[in-house]
C-alpha cells in the first residue's frame, strides 16, 4: 500500500536528521530525573492488537498507578523538571518514528489510546478506529493538541475525559478512518506541522468542514469557529 510505502521513507528519514536532536536527548535523560530514557506502554492498535508505545520518559516510572493513571493534565504534578519541557515541544513523541518504522504505526492515522482510554470511546468508533493502523499524528492529536489544558481545573477529571472528551474524540478519529487517503494523509502532515508552530490555529476547522461539530462543553477549547 502506498501510504506504508511513504511511512517507511518519510519516517527513515526523518529518524536520521532528527539523530543530532535524538541523541542528546537521550544523553540528558539518562543523567537526569530518574535515569529513564524511554517510556513504553501497551496501546491499542490494528485489529485491537497489543503494542509497545516508544516515548521519552518525560513522568515518573509508576505515574500510570498514580493520580491520574494515564490521563495527564496540566501542571501534572507526576511530570518530570525536562519531562515538561519535552512535552510542551511534543519532541517526547519523537521516538514513535520507530514505530512507524517498524509497522506497528502509520505517520498519520487514530492516536493509539491506553486501554482504558480507548474504552471511553463509543463502541461504533471503536470497531472503525481499528481497522487501520495507528498515528503518530492525525486528526485526533491535532483537533486535541490542548488537551491538557481542557482538562486543567475541571472537578471530576476522568469524568468529563469518560464522558465529554472521550466520546467526541472517538467520533474524529472514525471520521479519519471513513476518509483515509493519500491526499488526507498528507494534508494532516502538514496541518501538524502548522498546529505545532500556530498552536491556537483554527485551521484544521476551515480545512475539514465536514469534521463532526463539538459537544458545546468542548467548542471553545477546540478553537471551533462556527
Amino acid at each position: 500500500m502506498l501510504i506504508r510505502f511513504f511511512d517507511v521513507v518519510l519516517s527513515g528519514l526523518a529518524l536520521i536528521a532528527l539523530s543530532p536532536l535524538i541523541v542528546p536527548i537521550i544523553l540528558l535523560l539518562k543523567f537526569s530525573g530518574e535515569g529513564e530514557i524511554f517510556f513504553l506502554q501497551e496501546r491499542v492498535g490494528k485489529n485491537r492488537e497489543m503494542f509497545k508505545l516508544y516515548k521519552f520518559a518525560t513522568m515518573l516510572k509508576n505515574s500510570p498507578s498514580i493520580g491520574t493513571g494515564t490521563v495527564t493534565v496540566k501542571n501534572d504534578p507526576r511530570i518530570l523538571p525536562f519531562g515538561a519541557f519535552l512535552r510542551k515541544t511534543k519532541i517526547n513523541e519523537l521516538p514513535q518514528l520507530l514505530n512507524v518504522f517498524l509497522g506497528h504505526m502509520s505517520l498519520i492515522g487514530p492516536r493509539p489510546q491506553a486501554p482504558r482510554c480507548f474504552d471511553a470511546f463509543p463502541v461504533k468508533s471503536q470497531d472503525i478506529i481499528v481497522k487501520v493502523k495507528p498515528g503518530l499524528s492525525g486528526i485526533g492529536p491535532i483537533v486535541f493538541r490542548g488537551e491538557e489544558d481542557i482538562l486543567e481545573g475541571r472537578s471530576g477529571t476522568l469524568d468529563f475525559y469518560d464522558n465529554v472528551i472521550g466520546p467526541y474524540k472517538g467520533d474524529v478519529e472514525a471520521w479519519y478512518v471513513e476518509r483515509q487517503n493519500l491526499i488526507v494523509y498528507f494534508s494532516l502532515i502538514l496541518l501538524t506541522v502548522w498546529v505545532v508552530l500556530n498552536p491556537k490555529s483554527d485551521v484544521i476547522w476551515r480545512v475539514f468542514k465536514d469534521l463532526p461539530v463539538p459537544p458545546d462543553d468542548l467548542k471553545n477549547d477546540l478553537n471551533f469557529p462556527y
